[in-house]
């Protein structure tokens, strides 16, 4: 009776947080209350199982969800309504490819996890070390799952771990909202623990499943996250409370939360400096044509070998083999974590809205201006201070390809894109790019430069926004060889889920918010002492790494010195290494700095100008299909009517 009391618990109401249908079968072998004893009987079933909770997480994720195209740095006109602010509770966009319900759903996924570590230990087929690391997987998937959910609606309810009492009636099964910290410390545990459960590295065919810096690199994101202005101390959020009035988030501000965040950032590189593991990918210069993609002269950078300067790196190819697909996942050290492929091409799809409808591409996909601006120039200025000394220009056009004096462009394109850093080459498609599409069958196809001209195929035609609305698009995942005509191919890419830059970067800016002469002492993942304190050296070593390896000078002495600077850097800094990374979002939000960065318009190429008029092309225009809009409601995704009837005790997003 007790076993089949927990089962209808699980399937009634999937832990009372989704429709009861939807999450009763987990696969083929599990339609009835008898195959809850088979389902862990077999090896075979038990790999059915967790399987079926790996597909929750890998059909939602980062790269799917509905507002990886809605911050100040892209856009796509399917995500209009999120731009706009137009959309609601009772009307989510999308239901079964985007919107709320779909991402309510990793509740299916904790669910599954959690009933399989209550079960895999029957199973006579398996070892104790199987069992062991079966159950560290399936403790990831579950800690996963939380944090995909508090990233998006804050406050959620917290699962019981253990079974709760059928006889209570269905008001009674419903749970209200958990605060935020009990979420984040039940997360920070379970990642803790499981890190000591799970391989340091996994076999070329299991590249998706959790190893122990897996575990330990979003333990450091989920804390840095809790650390940050809007869950720590956040007294604009006096009033996110449960069905009873108890207040969700913060109003103290902690400093230690920083300091966990960076003992936690602190066990991956530590990992990474004694299992040779992890490390920024670069790639050595090329001979011949591409001897071009090679940074400026510098008296202090271009003579030292990586990581002190790029003297025996191509920062260009470094940067952008990790997105392209030119480096195998397992063969990439900067590789942490990535989502395995459901079969649909996340990625793929990503490029299919960026690739020009010249090479059969959806052609939609835009970089707002903001975006483009915010690339340094080659030496590392900002385009205003080159700007000041004629260094930057906004008119003219180069005359000759990839010559000395522009060497990353073809002819006939704007010169307000020449001599930018090589992460600008690495991500934008700008007017006059060349798309090699080096796998069409049809010579016309391959190395055609792209215009986005009114009137060309690829521009602006009429009233219909087929086309980027600002002139400019997306190159960050595409490959040489990509092509969608007849006879052509699309590279297949790994999904950099987690990756090392992150927790360099998170490790800086966590140092960075510690008070000057406060030491934390802490204990490691593994119950070690450690100790925590604003160190310049730490942060220059996590921050260097990341700008020699990019092709920018480092800091200078003045910003790790003073917490205001440095903050301004790596609030840029993240924006540019993470483009198109679907973090964007989320990072404006947790430092509540949104509203004045997507309450600005959005401005790009004037799209409406021919090529008879060029010149007045590059004046940046607002998009007039666009009226951007953000109120604080929206740092909290609103959860449907439609769920909130189901489960009595679950409360509304605050403004929803």
């Amino acid at each position: 009776m007790k076993k089949l009391v927990y089962y209808i618990l699980l399937s009634i109401s999937a832990l009372s947080f989704s429709a009861c249908t939807d999450y009763i079968n987990v696969d083929k072998y599990f339609y009835d209350q008898v195959s809850l004893d088979s389902a862990f009987s077999k090896r075979i079933y038990v790999d059915g199982w967790l399987s079926s909770a790996y597909s929750v997480m890998n059909k939602l994720g980062e790269y799917k969800e509905p507002f990886r195209w809605a911050s100040d740095d892209l856009y796509h006109p399917d995500m209009k309504e999120y731009v706009e602010g137009s959309y609601s509770a009772d009307k989510p966009k999308g239901d079964e490819n985007a919107g709320e319900s779909r991402l309510w759903k990793y509740y299916e996924g904790i669910r599954k996890a959690s009933t399989f570590l209550d079960n895999v230990d029957r199973c006579p087929e398996l070892t104790m070390d199987e069992i062991a690391d079966m159950k560290g997987q399936a403790r990831f998937l579950r800690a996963y799952c939380y944090w995909a959910l508090i990233r998006v609606f804050g406050p959620v309810p917290l699962i019981p771990l253990e079974g709760l009492d059928a006889d209570l009636s269905y008001e009674e099964l419903s749970l209200p909202r958990t605060h935020f910290d009990e979420i984040v410390s039940f997360i920070d545990t379970e990642l803790a623990e499981t890190a000591r459960l799970l391989p340091m590295r996994r076999t070329v065919n299991n590249l998706g499943r959790p190893t122990r810096g897996a575990a330990l690199g979003l333990r450091a994101r989920v804390l840095l996250y809790a650390a940050s202005p809007l869950y720590n101390g956040n007294l604009d959020f006096f009033n996110v409370v449960d069905n009873k009035g108890n207040q969700l988030i913060s109003q103290t501000y902690d400093e230690s939360k920083w300091a966990k965040a960076a003992a936690a950032a602190k066990d991956v590189i530590e990992l990474a400096k004694t299992s040779g593991l992890y490390e920024l990918y670069t790639i050595a210069p090329k001979i011949g044509t591409l001897d071009m993609y090679r940074p400026p002269v510098h008296p202090e950078y271009s003579t030292k070998d990586y990581p002190d300067g790029w003297a025996n790196i191509d920062p260009l190819l470094s940067y952008k083999s990790n997105f392209d697909g030119s480096v195998q996942g397992s063969k990439n050290p900067e590789l942490i974590f990535t989502r395995t492929s459901d079969g649909t091409g996340t990625i793929n799809d990503w490029m299919y809205q960026a690739l020009p409808r010249t090479i059969s591409g959806n052609n939609r996909l835009c970089v707002t201006q903001k975006q483009v601006n915010a690339y340094a120039m080659n030496d590392g200025r900002t385009i205003s201070e080159a700007a000041n000394t004629g260094d930057y220009v906004t008119t003219g056009f180069t005359t000759e390809a990839y010559s000395e004096n522009n060497p990353f462009l073809p002819a006939k394109v704007s010169l307000m894109y020449n001599k930018r850093e090589p992460r600008f080459y690495a991500s934008i498609a700008y007017n006059g790019s060349v798309w090699e599409a080096a796998s069409a069958s049809e010579p016309r196809y391959r190395n055609q430069q792209i215009f986005y001209y009114r009137g060309t195929e690829d521009g602006k035609q009429g009233f219909k926004e087929e086309c980027p609305l600002t002139g400019m698009t997306l190159k960050k995942f595409y490959n040489s060889e990509d092509s969608r005509t007849d006879g052509g191919y699309v590279i297949e890419k790994t999904e950099m889920t987690i990756r090392y830059a992150e927790i360099l970067l998170i490790y800086a800016e966590a140092l960075n918010e510690l008070s000057e002469g406060e030491v934390y002492h802490l204990k490691t993942y593994s119950n070690e002492d450690v100790e925590i304190k604003r160190d310049e050296d730490e942060m220059r070593y996590a921050i260097k790494r990341i700008r020699m390896r990019a092709g920018v000078p480092d800091y200078s002495d003045d910003v790790y010195e003073s917490p205001t600077k440095f903050f301004e850097k790596l609030v840029h800094e993240r924006q540019i290494e993470f483009f198109a990374e679907t973090q964007r979002y989320y990072d404006l939000r947790r430092w509540k700095i949104v509203e004045e960065h997507e309450g600005e318009q959005i401005y790009g190429c004037n799209t409406l100008m021919n090529e008879d008029y060029k010149d007045m092309f590059y004046l940046p225009v607002r998009v007039a299909e666009l009226q951007t809009s953000f109120s604080r409601k929206q740092y909290f995704w609103p959860i449907s009517f439609d769920e909130l009837k189901r489960n009595k005790n679950l409360s509304q997003a605050h403004g929803w």
